[in-house]
């Protein structure tokens, strides 16, 4: 019976993995070969070409997916979850905090987030404009309608994501399913009308293209790149579903399905060239263009669903790691607590999707801005893993060499041919992954500021509580609770309670919360109670990037520690910190006014770590950078 419920729950996981997790590579046959054989390109549509163009898709989809991140990278897991900020998170800890790797792994991973940032912008764009796309193949005069109708969807679906998607989440599998199940049929039915196709199964196909074509190819690859985009997602997915689904997943579904409707699109192209205008949906002729449209489209969304959830999540996790500041934060399913959403991310990234859908007009266009983020990312993965494997596995130099050396080789050369696209899309990701870039170097090293500054002038808190229970002041009935940072010392709103009120609760509770280099801390040592004497304690409460701030739940638990907490009692004074620019300061002046700005907007310690508004007590502080 439990060897059923294991085989049910497996194949429910591969399910939804097909629907989450393979949505964004789902999609590429909509717009891919229709890039690559753009007239821009010069690339002529001929036989031998059009078998080099599909080996090299293949041999794409085999090396780049199947072998890079299916087997390798999804072995890199931080304590079961994936991603590029897990992975960040677990090379920065295989060396040392004073290394001099430390700073460059973070901005690498730092770097290769934003650039998922700009995947995650244009995925949605180019998803559902490739897929309305086809109303032109169906009537040539619908073109008009096109970016309008793109841009209704995009609106209606981000204007539900505050809803969640618990309700028609579960419609996302068997959904993509169908697709893959489409894509599979409409590849074997052209492939029968073109066997000679199944030649390019052959990778000196796609040597003999490379070396024929020489730079015409090299500006293809860039378009090639566009077939395996939505490879980081199975990786960043990994702690949702688990390795072993997303294995089935791909092996069993989706790269049968891909590559299969490849070769059948490469096959229709040799008996049809007139098919090249828009290659995916001439497979099966005009009866079927309506049907498609309406299925790619939902494929579209669900594809942009799953980059949108991704968007919350990496945000969540770089809060949390300190390179953004609190935002307000959602949860969306009472059972799931993956299900998040982020009104500030969800309306930025709605106005910056929109921007690239009208200011782009078409898939083709959107194709090169594409490219850049994806390889860009890719590569910022590859060096990362290296570290992992050689200074956390303590695998053999050679060993780790050899498995991401190669990988690394292929990444740059796909990442140089999409930079021939930089003055034609290329910019965008770019421009969107510098500003995310500056903007979380700028909150980290403004941090580290506001830290120095309160460790210059931090009263030791084991000297100030011996000075204090000298002539001890007036106890009143109640706990107090202070929020007191990791090195802080006395808490700034100790010092005004006294100066001000001149009393101390009878039970004075100093709170520190430490947020660890891994996704999750047990709840059993999430609390650790250290008594201070004169009834007063440390409590230091430790999360995980991925866990959810919930500091009264963890007091609900302390009275395992002997530290049982009666909230309606208990009072939290927190030290609201204005920033102010100071010259002379760590950063630049238009840096400084920059984090000031951030600083300001930031959401409040009490309303991120949950804590009841009606028992929290807030005592202004002025901090100079």
């Amino acid at each position: 019976m439990k060897s059923e419920n294991k085989k049910s729950s497996l194949a429910a996981l591969t399910l939804a993995a097909v629907g989450i997790v393979y949505g964004d590579i789902g999609t590429s046959p909509l717009y891919t070969l229709r890039a690559i054989f753009d007239d821009t390109h010069g690339l002529t549509l001929t036989t031998p070409n059009i078998l080099g163009v599909i080996s090299l898709i293949f041999w794409s989809l085999t090396v780049i997916v199947s072998l890079k991140y299916v087997t390798l990278v999804l072995r890199a897991d931080n304590k079961g979850e994936g991603g590029i900020m897990a992975l960040m998170a677990l090379a920065t800890t295989s060396v040392t905090r004073h290394s001099a790797w430390h700073f460059p792994l973070l901005v690498i991973g730092v770097l290769g987030a934003t650039m998922f940032y700009g995947d995650s912008v244009i995925t949605p764009a180019i998803s559902v404009l490739g897929a309305i796309e086809g109303l032109e193949v169906a009537a040539p005069g619908m073109s008009h309608y096109v970016v309008p109708l793109a841009v209704v969807v995009l609106v209606l679906l981000y204007s539900v994501q505050r809803h969640g998607t618990a309700g028609i989440g579960r419609f996302f599998g068997p959904i993509m399913l169908v697709w893959f199940i489409a894509l599979a049929v409409m590849g074997i039915i052209n492939i029968v009308e073109a066997p000679v196709i199944l030649q390019a199964l052959n990778p000196w196909h796609a040597l003999h293209f490379m070396l024929e074509n020489e730079f015409l190819a090299f500006v293809a690859l860039g378009a090639v790149v566009l077939a395996v985009t939505g490879a980081e997602a199975l990786y960043a997915d990994m702690g949702h579903f688990g390795r072993k689904p997303i294995r089935m997943a791909w092996f069993a579904i989706a790269f049968p399905a891909l590559a299969l409707n490849y070769l059948g699109q490469g096959g229709l192209l040799i008996t049809r060239p007139d098919a090249v205008e828009n290659p995916f949906f001439h497979q099966l002729g005009t009866w079927s263009v309506i049907p498609l449209v309406i299925l790619s489209t939902m494929a579209a969304v669900i594809a942009s669903q799953a980059t949108i959830s991704g968007t919350y999540s990496m945000t969540k996790q770089a809060i949390a790691l300190g390179l953004l500041p609190r935002m307000r934060v959602m949860h969306t399913s009472e059972s799931q607590i993956g299900q998040i959403y982020i009104p500030a991310v969800n309306w930025l990234q709605l106005a910056v999707v929109l921007m690239a859908v009208v200011g782009f007009g078409s898939s083709d266009e959107l194709a090169g801005a594409y490219g850049i983020a994806v390889t860009a990312t890719m590569m910022a993965t590859t060096i990362l893993t290296f570290f992992v494997t050689r200074y956390r596995w303590n695998l053999p130099l050679a060993v780790c060499l050899g498995a991401t050396s190669f990988f690394l080789l292929i990444d740059i050369i796909l990442f140089s041919s999409t930079t021939l696209k930089l003055f034609h899309g290329g910019w965008f990701p770019l421009l969107l992954g510098t500003v995310l870039l500056t903007l979380m170097l700028t909150w980290k090293r403004g941090r580290e500021l506001v830290f120095d500054n309160l460790q210059k002038h931090a009263i030791p808190l084991e000297a100030f509580m011996e000075s204090l229970f000298v002539g001890p002041p007036t106890r009143v009935p109640g706990t107090a609770v202070f929020l007191r940072g990791e090195s802080d010392g006395v808490p700034h709103a100790l010092l005004h309670n006294l100066l001000h009120n001149k009393v101390l609760h009878e039970r004075v509770v100093f709170l520190t919360v430490h947020i660890r280099e891994e996704p999750w801390v047990p709840l059993d040592d999430q609390a650790q109670v250290v008594a201070l004497g004169h009834n007063c304690f440390q409590l230091n409460i430790r999360y995980g990037f991925k866990d959810e701030p919930d500091i009264p739940d963890v007091l609900s638990r302390c009275a395992e520690e002997d530290l049982p907490f009666e909230m309606m009692e208990t009072s939290f004074f927190i030290a609201r910190q204005t920033v102010i620019s100071a010259p002379g300061g760590g950063m630049s002046p238009w840096r400084e006014q920059l984090f000031v700005m951030m600083s300001r907007n930031a959401r409040g310690a009490a309303d991120y770590y949950q804590i009841p508004t009606n028992r929290v007590i807030e005592l202004g502080t002025q901090i100079e950078i």
